[in-house]
């Protein structure tokens, strides 16, 4: 390349640049249009309930708009489309013998940033939830005379994530696994006035968005590590990247307890703009998959990427039939052999889990308030027992990387369905105990959060390049969809169910998805992504003969 000459492969480029950028300033500018109505309300506890929108509020969504419409051609790809099969015979087995470089860490932790905000976000819903419901009169179990029940507030949010994953997953296979994840980025910006909208309408609209542009992070990175860490590594550093999770909850119950009493629950939201503002500014540490770049005929691009990582890409005849026709580039693949089987245990796992993510753990923070913790209080009850669980999220991520991969989630299930059910019996005695309660909530929070760690991860893992980032978004939507279920269930029968009803609902599920899983899973610990695909499609053709 001439001196001076622009690499477009080169992780800080985007494909229109100033597009882009003028794009991210009308967003900035739009969100901080909303700001000068929320701090106008300082004197009444920056409550805006009723109040109509003002020009410059109206005026920064128009702004916003348009920016989302830039930064998304910006970060277009010139060629994007359907996955082909001319990187047939290619494989990047080099890749998985590379060693770990400073490339990796800097992924690593960038991506480990992406998954804390992204969490971050439908975490909050459960955290914003007892001020949404005071300041609109919302329906709750301290207040059965309300109107309209609170839970519309979270169902939004997580339906949006829902669709976000589903969707996020067919874009991540389409622009690529980059584009994606900095667009949602743009995302988690432009959704942080939705601690600034007025009427309680605007809010649910607001967050179903919100929960679109969460839906899409984790799964695509979770890809993306996938494809771009070597094979000895891939299982542990995806789970522990993932297991932040837990590491979300504890950045969400600190600012929580730290926040809400002076700048009321809309602060929670309006966070989104400095923290999406980092990730896209930490951009040049974001690469295209290799795999990806191969997998639509970007050879060159992908070359250029993998010598950063210390791999090369290498010819491999033998394997020219196993992409050829047996893997289609579609959706209905994922409910086909030879990857049905995986899809039905995922399947199970994720939604088990969902279940108890939004059902015993989305309302902890509500039920402890019930039984008499003050707000402040079981913020940071939650904070301290998310602290102590952080350890456990290590030696999961150790177990599935280097013991096994299969049996960790297992393990790790049935372990976390049994600790719920053992705290729904004797949480409540407990209650006014601060300590023995956080030790007590240590293995269902921090459980059910590694859990959804090892489902994800594992998904990123079995489900091959063409359809990666849709299989993994899939089990990533599946896993709010249990929520969904769970929310319309209260909202159809009680404002807040109990612990012990939350703790059935979910534990009773997971254990029946964890025998699935156990009959029908294989390992996928240290085997090359290409190996893990050609064990998928031995098995089915043995099945079929």
């Amino acid at each position: 390349m001439a001196r001076g000459a622009r690499d477009p492969s080169a992780p800080s480029r985007f494909p229109h640049p100033v597009v882009f950028w003028l794009g991210i300033a009308a967003c900035v500018a739009g969100v901080l249009l909303h700001l000068p109505m929320y701090f106008g309300a300082r004197d009444m506890g920056y409550h805006l309930a009723d109040m109509a929108p003002d020009p410059p509020m109206l005026t920064g969504m128009a702004l916003i708009l348009v920016g989302l419409a830039a930064t998304f051609y910006g970060v277009l790809p010139a060629v994007a489309g359907t996955i082909r099969h001319r990187a047939a015979a290619i494989r990047v087995r080099a890749m998985d013998d590379a060693p770990i470089r400073i490339q990796h860490v800097a992924l690593l932790l960038v991506m480990a940033l992406a998954i804390t905000i992204d969490v971050m976000k439908p975490t909050t819903l459960s955290f914003v939830a007892p001020g949404v419901a005071k300041e609109y009169g919302l329906k709750t179990a301290a207040n059965p005379l309300g109107t309209v029940p609170v839970t519309w507030l979270p169902l939004a949010g997580i339906v949006g994530t829902v669709v976000g994953s589903l969707l996020w997953g067919w874009v991540g296979d389409r622009i690529g696994r980059r584009a994606s994840i900095i667009f949602a980025g743009v995302v988690f910006v432009a959704t942080s006035i939705c601690g600034a909208m007025p009427g309680f309408q605007w809010n649910l609209l607001m967050c179903f968005v919100m929960g679109i542009g969460a839906g899409g992070m984790l799964p695509i990175a979770f890809a993306l590590i996938a494809e771009t860490i070597p094979a000895r590594h891939r299982g542990w550093l995806i789970v522990l990247i993932g297991g932040d999770i837990a590491g979300a909850y504890v950045i969400t119950s600190w600012l929580a307890a730290e926040l809400t009493p002076e700048f009321g629950w809309r602060i929670m939201w309006l966070i989104g703009l400095p923290t999406g503002l980092v990730l896209i500014l930490l951009n040049r540490w974001i690469p295209e998959s290799p795999r990806y770049l191969l997998a639509t005929g970007r050879r060159a691009a992908a070359e250029a990427v993998m010598r950063r990582y210390g791999a090369k890409v290498v010819e491999d005849q033998q394997a020219a039939p196993v992409a050829d026709g047996r893997i289609a580039d579609s959706m209905a693949q994922l409910a086909r052999r030879p990857l049905l089987g995986a899809t039905v245990a995922l399947s199970g796992l994720a939604i088990a889990i969902g279940l108890l993510t939004y059902g015993f753990q989305f309302w902890v923070p509500t039920n402890l308030q019930h039984i008499g913790l003050t707000e402040v209080s079981s913020d940071y009850v939650l904070r301290n027992s998310a602290l102590l669980g952080l350890p456990l999220t290590v030696i999961v991520a150790l177990l599935y990387g280097f013991w096994s991969s299969r049996w960790t989630m297992i393990l790790l299930s049935a372990l976390t369905a049994l600790s719920v059910l053992v705290f729904a019996a004797f949480g409540d005695t407990v209650a006014h105990n601060g300590f023995l309660l956080s030790v007590l909530l240590v293995i269902p929070l921090s459980g059910i959060s590694s859990v959804t760690a090892v489902v994800t991860a594992y998904a990123a893992e079995i489900y091959p390049t063409r359809i990666r980032s849709r299989g993994t978004g899939l089990i990533a939507g599946l896993t709010k969809a249990g929520g969904v279920l769970v929310l319309a269930i209260v909202l159809a029968t009680v404002p807040t169910p109990s612990l012990g009803v939350t703790a059935l609902v979910g534990a009773l599920p997971l254990l029946v998805a964890i025998a699935v899983f156990a009959r029908t899973a294989p390992d996928t610990r240290q085997r090359t992504l290409e190996e893990i695909t050609e064990a998928e499609l031995a098995a089915a053709a043995t099945r079929s003969a």
